[in-house]
């Protein structure tokens, strides 16, 4: 069932290109309201709450309540219209969306962060003349396109990123809040880390070797092996040392190991588990946050070792109310529907951001994308 809960005029200075929005979380309500700056924009979400504060901030978008998860769903009638759709709903939906995205013959940008291999996915996007990008965020997504910039520049034999959206203001005891699905955060601390190791393909647990890791702006944060690496193992097998690690604050990890340890992650008290943390780490609108990313490449160019360090710190924007994750997250996302839109990408298929940022024009372009946003990358070379 669709109910179309807003549709006010649309600004005179928007573009004629429609863009579909399918997730209107926190992310997606960013990814949202920054598309329909040029764009006519259409958001669709089954909690109205949701879309009822997406439509407070912009009037001009489009707001439609439909359940994404039930069978009967009619993507075809939701994406009629649609010049390019963007998939932010939750990770167990993902999979799923994009598979009917691709199948309604629709270009799209996807951040759900799904578990499911690409594959099957890939050959019926050539199939239906589809150009889709995954995982295209800050972290899956900036972290590859970094990667895919330098592995055709040198020759890379390490490769590792730390990355994290935490609160300024540090409520014991976790001192966290979840700035995109919850669940997924969750999933993050129970599902086993893949890395690569003296070119040896690994798994250790999620929250193992941990490390302090100092920035500047915030002094030590503590990282921990989460699976983030995703598609990358599979893209750049060939670079022997890869790893990623998730930042909190120092003593986060060892509550939830403790929490693990006296079973409240076995199956049957997830959920309740799960009910008690969503509500502790439940982000607000106005709970400010703060972004924590460093990525390094090293490797040997012209013969020479070379370290290339991309390094981010990102606050929430006061101005405009928005979570630092969502911006990071969500803008990256809109620079790359933006190059799409232009006609600038022609290849058929899924493709991860990392073979994307290969493209020095497209990785140049989303950099200075941001930028203009206040989302500023830092580079180091050594």
């Amino acid at each position: 069932m669709l109910i179309l809960l807003y549709n006010q005029q649309k600004k005179t200075m928007l573009s004629n290109k429609k863009i579909t929005v399918l997730g209107a979380g926190m992310v997606g309500r960013t990814i949202a309201r920054e598309l329909a700056k040029q764009h006519q924009v259409t958001s669709i979400d089954f909690s109205t709450e949701n879309l009822r504060r997406l439509a407070e901030k912009d009037a001009t978008i489009t707001c439609i309540s439909a359940d994404l998860s039930h069978s009967d769903t009619n993507f075809r009638e939701l994406l009629s219209d649609a010049d390019l759709v963007v998939s932010a709903v939750p990770g167990f939906l993902g999979y799923q969306v994009l598979e009917q995205i691709i199948l309604c013959g629709k270009n799209v940008v996807d951040i759900s962060f799904f578990p499911e291999s690409i594959s099957p996915l890939h050959q019926l996007a050539i199939e239906k003349n589809v150009m889709a990008v995954m995982d295209c965020g800050v972290a899956p997504g900036m972290s590859n396109l970094i990667l895919g910039q330098y592995v055709l520049k040198m020759d890379v034999t390490e490769f590792v990123f730390y990355v994290g959206g935490l609160p300024i203001l540090r409520e014991p005891p976790f001192e966290y809040k979840a700035p995109f699905s919850p669940i997924d955060v969750i999933e993050e601390y129970t599902r086993s880390a893949r890395l690569r190791k003296a070119g040896n393909a690994i798994t250790l647990p999620a929250l193992s070797e941990k490390e302090l890791i100092h920035f500047e702006e915030l002094g030590e944060l503590e990282g921990f092996n989460t699976d983030g690496l995703r598609s990358l193992l599979d893209s750049y097998p060939n670079i022997p040392d890869m790893s990623e690690k998730t930042l909190r604050y120092p003593g986060h990890a060892q509550l939830i190991e403790t929490l693990q340890s006296i079973g409240f992650f076995k199956e049957e008290h997830l959920a309740a588990t799960a009910k008690v943390l969503l509500e502790s780490w439940l982000q607000k609108e106005d709970d400010q946050d703060v972004t924590a990313m460093k990525v390094i490449v090293r490797g040997i160019q012209n013969q020479q070792p070379i370290t290339i360090e991309y390094s981010l710190i990102d606050y929430y924007d006061q101005k405009q109310k928005l979570s630092s994750m969502s911006r990071t997250t969500g803008y990256t996302c809109c620079a790359m529907a933006e190059w799409m839109l232009q006609g600038n990408i022609t290849k058929k298929g899924v493709f991860p951001p990392e073979i994307m940022g290969e493209d020095d024009a497209l990785f140049g372009y989303i950099i200075q994308y941001l930028q203009q946003r206040n989302v500023n990358w830092k580079k180091k070379v050594y």
